[in-house]
């Protein structure tokens, strides 16, 4: 792939014999980002996991104590009299037949989609839709539920879902170059420190293989996994 002289110029200012401290990788990101766009701040982390193993499918929702930088646009599945918490929790959007056949003919305007458990024999249908841009309600995420306005509130607030991919990466956003380095650092940490807790016992070898952290346009800047001496104490 052929880069930009200003992406080039970056990587030029990487050792890439360097493992960076956590400090230091958030530090360079900063300065690295650009002035005309807020980029996102995005963490990529190699796992030691086997994903086609069910017990070793990482899968969690975090909180980040100071959100993504994102507006988060939540649709919520549901029936009366679940609809007006929903709204009053600040659903952007929320019904349910309308919505499916919305988008089965394409409609996709949404961040996050809640359900609640007696609406997901009719939102099941919509799995090759959902499924595919990673909206699809599910138990483990917190996103099928009674409580439709704590969902709502959380993602509102900036909780992310994130799911080991079949290599064995975990992807996730973290916020916006334009954080001050405490809120980037404090939002990684919080990041790594569940991603921890989810350690399969029948995981072998290294758990944590490498992190990498970068910003929307940015290279790739790998961080030394000591980090997570700190992380877990």
């Amino acid at each position: 792939m052929k880069h930009s002289k200003r992406y080039n110029s970056l990587v030029e200012k990487l050792d890439p014999q360097k493992s960076y401290t956590l400090e230091e990788g958030v530090q360079l990101l900063k300065e690295m980002g650009s002035a005309k766009l807020n980029e996102s701040v995005d963490l990529a982390i190699r796992l030691g996991v086997d994903p086609k193993k069910a017990d070793q499918m990482i899968r969690g929702t975090v909180a980040l104590p100071h959100g993504t930088g994102k507006k988060v646009r939540v649709l919520v599945l549901c029936k009366s009299p679940k609809d007006k918490e929903a709204k009053d929790a600040g659903a952007d959007h929320v019904g349910l037949e309308e919505y499916i056949q919305k988008i089965e003919k394409g409609w996709s305007d949404i961040d996050a989609v809640v359900a609640t458990p007696d609406v997901m024999k009719d939102v099941g249908k919509l799995g090759k839709y959902l499924g595919r841009k990673g909206l699809m309600p599910n138990p483990k995420a917190g996103t099928v539920t009674m409580d439709v306005a704590e969902a709502v509130k959380q993602l509102k607030a900036g909780r992310i879902e994130f799911k080991v991919d079949r290599y064995g990466n975990v992807h996730a956003s973290v916020g916006k170059v334009s954080f001050t380095f405490e809120q980037i650092v404090e939002n990684i940490k919080t990041v790594l420190d569940q991603i921890m807790r989810l350690k399969p016992s029948s995981a072998k070898g290294s758990y944590v293989q490498n992190i990498t952290l970068s910003s929307t346009m940015g290279p790739g800047i790998r961080l030394d996994k000591t980090i997570l001496v700190d992380v877990s104490r």
